[in-house]
C-alpha cells in the first residue's frame, strides 16, 4: 500500500499523454499495453460543499470508474491509443442537481512501475431526475512515445483524481 501511495503522489506531479488524433500515415496495427482501472482509485465521492460534513449522509454523488478499453496503432516510435473509459454516477443522500463533474486520470507506466506520463480529464455525468444512476463512455485519443520500448512493456492505468477529502472519507468509510 505504501508503494501505491508513493506512486500516486508521483502521479500528481507529472504530465504526459496528450490529445492527438490518429493520422493515417505509417500506422500499423499494434498490441496495446494492458489497460486497467486502479481498484483503490475506482471510486470517488462529491460532498455537499467545502467545510461541510464528510460522512456518507453528506455525499451528493458517488463516482465509479468501471472499465477502460484500448485500441492501438503505431506511428513510428509513437503508440496511438484510442481509449474508452466507462464511468458512472450514483445519487447520494445529499443529492443536489441533475449532473455531477468528476476528474479522473490516465497514466502510462513502464517497467519497474516507472511513471512515464499522466493527464487528467474532466467528465460531466447527467443523472435524470427519475434515475438513481447514469453512466457515460468518455473517449480519449492519446499519443504515447514508446522510446524504443515494446507496447507490451507498458501499462495504461486509470483512476479518479482523489482529493484529500476523498482519501479521508474512504479511510473512514469503506466505499460503495
Amino acid at each position: 500500500m505504501a508503494t501505491l501511495a508513493a506512486a500516486l503522489s508521483s502521479l500528481a506531479t507529472l504530465t504526459g499523454c496528450g490529445h492527438l488524433p490518429f493520422t493515417k500515415t505509417d500506422e500499423s496495427a499494434a498490441a496495446c499495453p494492458a489497460a486497467v482501472v486502479l481498484k483503490p482509485l475506482a471510486q470517488s465521492a462529491v460532498f455537499t460543499g467545502p467545510g461541510m460534513g464528510m460522512r456518507p449522509t453528506d455525499v451528493m454523488y458517488y463516482g465509479i470508474l468501471s472499465e477502460i478499453d484500448a485500441k492501438c496503432a503505431t506511428n513510428g516510435d509513437t503508440l496511438q491509443a484510442s481509449l474508452d473509459v466507462i464511468l458512472a454516477a450514483e445519487r447520494g443522500p445529499a443529492t443536489k442537481g441533475d449532473s455531477v463533474d468528476f476528474t479522473y486520470f490516465i497514466a502510462v507506466v513502464g517497467p519497474g512501475d516507472q511513471l512515464l506520463g499522466k493527464k487528467s480529464y474532466g467528465v460531466r455525468i447527467g443523472v435524470p431526475q427519475n434515475s438513481r444512476r447514469a453512466g457515460v463512455t468518455d473517449h480519449i485519443e492519446a499519443a504515447i512515445p514508446l522510446a524504443g520500448q515494446a507496447p507490451g512493456a507498458l501499462r495504461i492505468v486509470a483512476g479518479f483524481q482523489q482529493t484529500p477529502q476523498d482519501v479521508d472519507f474512504y479511510q473512514h468509510f469503506r466505499g460503495r
